[in-house]
């Protein structure tokens, strides 16, 4: 007992070892040099030497382990597992977890614009209404009454919908679980919130909410929208979500956005401004803010915005439920002139959704039916063909896999739609999530100029237009003769980047997008029969709308200018006169003056009433166009039929001679004589009777 008490050196015990280690490598030589099946006896040697030396090889490594190490080694660092895949605690966030990194200071019932309200003012000096006019000059917005609204506002009580109100029952809130796909076919309901109202929404800590950075583009705001915007951020987001404000300067000239802004923000913490030196636009100034942020989820936000209760929070959980969501908050208005906060109603609101026409211009409509029937309350988000493209938030990492922006696209205009469209094609969704409400200053035109012109707008969407619509471009092409041009001398860039993306990504045609994700959109005549300006013999000038005219006015004559806009008509298979720019808008024939309504056909199964129904009579030459579509000699045999469609353009010359344009069902024609081109008895001899497609 006392030997196995006795305390030995390290050193001691390794010198044994390593001398019972050299005993059996001398026993290893000697009897390895011999064959075993020679001395049956040596079987027994050989099989005990390789144990022993097995648990003496241990023992020497146990031996090792125990001495006193004489430097500390740096500890293993265990790889990082994605915020998705690590533990986290079961049930719900609680209020104190959301709570945000700045609480606002104490507001004044009584001040300009508090909670929400309107600025108001009833007298004015000269001095004052001068400094308005200024304000609407720079910013086309009332910067008077902005700079007067504290830069820390209230929007006053919660007034999102409190539980389940779209079926008009309340006693509906439930556990609502859910996942949506981009069809009905991929739905499944495997997703549970606590609560179904916006108010009482409950997010789960697992998986956890994403981290965001908030991205914030400005070049010459006004210094209390700027500013607004940030404390609004600052007041209404959960400190634990909120990583980062990255404030991205597009090279603005004045000099309170330079160092005094750059001072003003160190108290704030989490915000910081980033420079581009040279004016470059929305678009590259965005990429620099994604190129520098640390969140997991890129928001982005204009500089002229303020974040109402709870904006973040459902936007971040439909990302972490699905990362390939790309989601914008519900954008209500912060009107222009008196900057009163539109705030959301509890029950029957009228959602909508983002589209676009075929000029490629963003719009807005109500909801669908089928998309209301699919929603079961306020919590569903919203499915949307297209988004405005200035509010919304983005997996980081999605959005460097879905190919970001089009870095080759310049200063502004048409990203957004060549965004929706990547989304939708490339396996993505985009959705709007009414929970999460944010104000938005809408000004009725934009302050500031662009550096290469508006024709870069063109560029933009003749680059959307030859990357993913595919033949459809042909549509927007007949819309825009500026596009049209940059497309046939290929002024628009190198694009062989994009069209790989597409390839890589095995995104969608574009047929799939309109019949899966948008089949509500009308999709005119690929090929119409005659399609342009309509010119007047008599007074030489062409068919117009007129300003804003959105069916209802009559229409009016003025002198032909070849950019289409007001002045483009397409007369298509079915025998309709249409103004389809934006709206689908249809010539009519009345007892008085003709004017555009909304089509009545749209499609499979409806049909062209017979007020929208029109001939082309052709008066100078004897080839007629035949009703269903082929030409016939007019005064002989029938020619071999032919489509129309498919000589439209071989025989564009032949309507550049005059034509009547006569409603069968009243015999009548259109004439511009008088202020308005009305409905008269047809003469052929009248010049102001006669028209030609230009």
């Amino acid at each position: 007992m006392r030997l196995l008490r006795r305390r030995y050196s390290p050193l001691k015990v390794a010198l044994v070892g390593a001398i019972f280690v050299l005993f059996l490598f001398i026993l290893q030589r000697d009897v390895g040099d011999r064959d075993p099946s020679e001395e049956p006896w040596l079987k027994n040697i050989v099989h005990g030497k390789d144990q022993v030396i097995d648990l003496m090889l241990g023992a020497v490594n146990n031996i090792r382990d125990s001495m006193p190490k004489l430097q500390i080694g740096a500890p293993v660092q265990p790889e990082e597992l994605p915020r998705s895949a690590r533990s986290c605690l079961p049930g719900f966030y609680t209020a104190a977890e959301l709570r945000p990194l700045m609480e606002r200071p104490p507001q004044d019932p009584n001040s300009p614009g508090a909670d929400g309200k309107a600025f108001k003012k009833d007298q004015w000096t000269p001095e004052e209404t001068k400094e308005k006019e200024r304000g609407y000059e720079k910013h086309c917005f009332n910067a008077f009454a902005s700079d007067r609204i504290s830069l820390q506002r209230a929007l006053g009580p919660d007034s999102r919908p409190p539980e389940a109100g779209l079926r008009g029952n309340k006693s509906e809130a439930r556990c609502l679980c859910y996942r949506w796909g981009s069809s009905p076919a991929q739905e499944a309901e495997i997703h549970c919130f606590g609560a179904s109202g916006c108010i009482d929404q409950k997010f789960k800590r697992c998986p956890p909410l994403p981290t965001t950075s908030v991205v914030i583009v400005f070049h010459n705001e006004a210094w209390s929208t700027l500013l607004r915007t940030v404390y609004s951020v600052l007041h209404a987001s959960p400190a634990v979500l909120l990583k980062e404000i990255i404030l991205v300067d597009d090279a603005s000239t004045d000099d309170y956005l330079k160092e005094e802004l750059e001072r003003y923000v160190k108290q704030l913490q989490i915000v910081r401004v980033v420079r581009q030196e040279e004016r470059k636009g929305l678009i590259t100034a965005r990429l620099l803010g994604a190129s520098v942020a640390s969140g997991e989820v890129l928001t982005f936000l204009d500089a002229h915005c303020e974040c109402f209760h709870g904006w973040l929070e459902p936007l971040l959980s439909r990302i972490a439920e699905e990362p390939t969501a790309v989601v914008s908050p519900d954008i209500t208005t912060i009107d222009l002139n008196t900057f009163e906060f539109s705030k959301p109603v509890q029950y029957g609101k009228q959602h909508s959704r983002g589209n676009f026409d075929w000029s490629l211009t963003f719009g807005w409509e109500v909801i669908p039916p089928r998309e209301r029937q699919r929603r079961k309350d306020e919590t569903y988000p919203i499915k949307s063909p297209t988004f405005a493209g200035g509010l919304f938030a983005i997996s980081r990492s999605y959005f460097e896999h879905i190919g970001s922006y089009d870095d080759q696209m310049e200063i502004w205009g048409g990203e957004n739609v060549e965004m929706s469209f990547r989304v939708w094609q490339c396996g993505g969704q985009l959705e709007i999530i009414p929970c999460s409400v944010v104000g938005h200053v809408f000004r009725s035109k934009s302050p500031h100029t662009f550096p290469k012109g508006t024709q870069v707008i063109s560029r933009n969407q003749v680059r959307l237009a030859e990357v993913w619509m595919d033949s459809y471009k042909e549509i927007f092409y007949r819309r825009n003769q500026q596009a049209a041009q940059m497309a046939r001398e290929k002024t628009y860039g190198d694009i062989t980047e994009r069209r790989k993306l597409r390839e890589q990504l095995h995104c969608k045609n574009f047929t799939w997008y309109l019949q899966t994700i948008y089949p509500e959109m009308f999709v005119p005549d690929l090929t119409p029969t005659f399609y342009g300006a309509i010119k007047n013999e008599g007074t030489k000038s062409c068919l117009d709308v007129g300003e804003n005219n959105h069916g209802g006015k009559p229409l009016i004559m003025y002198p032909c200018h070849g950019m289409g806009g007001n002045q483009y008509f397409e007369y298509t298979t079915q025998r309709d006169l249409r103004h389809n720019i934006g709206k689908q808008l249809c010539l009519r024939a009345s007892s008085g003056l003709a004017e555009l309504g909304e089509c009545q056909y749209r499609g499979k199964p409806t049909r062209v009433p017979p007020n929208e129904e029109w001939e082309l009579a052709q008066v100078s030459s004897p080839l007629q166009p035949h009703p269903r579509g082929v030409l016939r000699d007019a005064g002989a045999s029938p020619l071999a039929p032919v489509l129309w469609d498919e000589l439209s353009q071989a025989l564009s010359f032949v309507f550049g001679q005059d034509r009547l344009i006569k409603n069968p069902a009243s015999r009548m024609c259109l004439t511009a004589q008088g202020k308005h081109p009305s409905m008269v008895p047809c003469n052929p001899s009248d010049p102001h009777q006669l028209w030609s497609f230009t």
